[in-house]
């Protein structure tokens, strides 16, 4: 299951002292994430997924958000140095959701 998508950096206000950086999943395929039949969630009920922003890609997890209604996606400090974005700047990014 791939989803390709543009989205806004954020930070999560309750660590913005420590700049946890996200991007927010579109909620159709946050939809589909969490209806994929292979296995049960991980912990925090993530999901494991190879991520590709610009020119960069690893390996992560996408967790659920109950209170934007999506996965959120971190965007570690390497990434975001590697692809010179930051918080308010919009990336295109390619989430691919692996086998548990």
């Amino acid at each position: 299951m791939l989803f390709t998508f543009e989205a806004e950096l954020w930070i999560w206000e309750a660590r913005r002292a420590e700049s946890w950086t996200f991007v927010s999943l579109p909620v159709d395929a946050s939809e589909e994430i969490r209806d994929f039949p292979g296995g049960p969630p991980r912990g925090f009920g993530s999901r494991r997924v190879r991520v590709t922003v610009g020119h960069t890609t690893w390996l992560t997890s996408v967790f659920p958000d109950s209170a934007r209604g999506c996965y959120v996606l971190p965007v570690k400090r390497a990434v975001r140095k590697a692809e010179a974005i930051e918080e308010g700047d919009v990336a295109t990014v390619t989430v691919e959701l692996l086998e548990p």
